[in-house]
């Protein structure tokens, strides 16, 4: 029986999805089964018969999100790892991939020994967290649970919130954002009434700050 484990691959930059299988293809053991440009592709492309052993999951995508496609596999198919690859070293980020059911968190800009390292963990083990990320964790466990810390409102949000919020970092009005989202205005504008008293802000300019601080959009 073969030993090979294989990996897909969720990013929504195509370079930079093509530039990590050619590295991980080096890897001895590992083989890239397919790479996805945002969630939705990914679940398009799973085949139940014969699943990835490990996700690479950026969190910033269009369409559907690395929280979304990371909880979606979770309850799906969740004998599948999902390992975080992202810019994004903020805590909230990183709790809320963790509560979604990522198994582990790694910084685009790390070594590729750590990589491989966080492979091997993820296999043995079941998960894969390094110091860094361990220490965010631990910092950001007294703002959880308090209920009005920013870390708490940002994992209170839920996805029609969320993507509200991405939505309304563009230039879109609210009545074309209603339309995107098939609700009504008079519930988006009940959307932006319970984040704006969620998150203690005010404007649409305030929710920018926080959707860009907290890695809900890129800039």
């Amino acid at each position: 029986m073969s030993d090979t484990k294989y990996v897909a691959i969720v990013d929504d930059h195509t370079l930079f999805r093509k530039g990590l299988a050619s590295l991980i293809a080096v890897f001895p053991d590992y083989k890239v089964m397919f790479d996805a440009s945002t969630g939705k592709d990914f679940i398009a492309q799973l085949n139940p018969k014969k699943l990835p052993d490990i996700v690479l999951m950026d969190i910033s995508m269009p369409e559907m999100d690395g929280f979304a496609t990371t909880e979606w596999l979770k309850n799906n198919y969740p004998d599948v790892k999902v390992l975080a690859l992202s810019t994004m070293d903020a805590e909230t980020a990183i709790i809320k991939m963790i509560k979604c059911g990522a198994k582990g968190y790694v910084l685009k800009d790390a070594d590729l020994s750590e990589l491989k390292l966080a492979f091997s963990e993820l296999i043995r083990v079941g998960f894969y967290y390094n110091d860094i990320v361990s220490r965010k964790v631990m910092q950001s466990l007294t703002q959880l649970v308090d209920d009005k810390s920013e870390l708490s409102a940002f994992m209170n949000l839920n996805e029609n919130e969320l993507t509200f919020i991405k939505l309304a970092c563009s230039e879109k009005t609210y009545q074309q954002i209603a339309k995107e989202m098939f609700k009504s205005e008079k519930t988006i504008d009940g959307y932006r009434a319970d984040i704006f008293q969620k998150l203690n802000i005010s404007s649409r300019v305030g929710l920018a700050m926080f959707a860009i601080k907290h890695g809900i959009v890129k800039v």
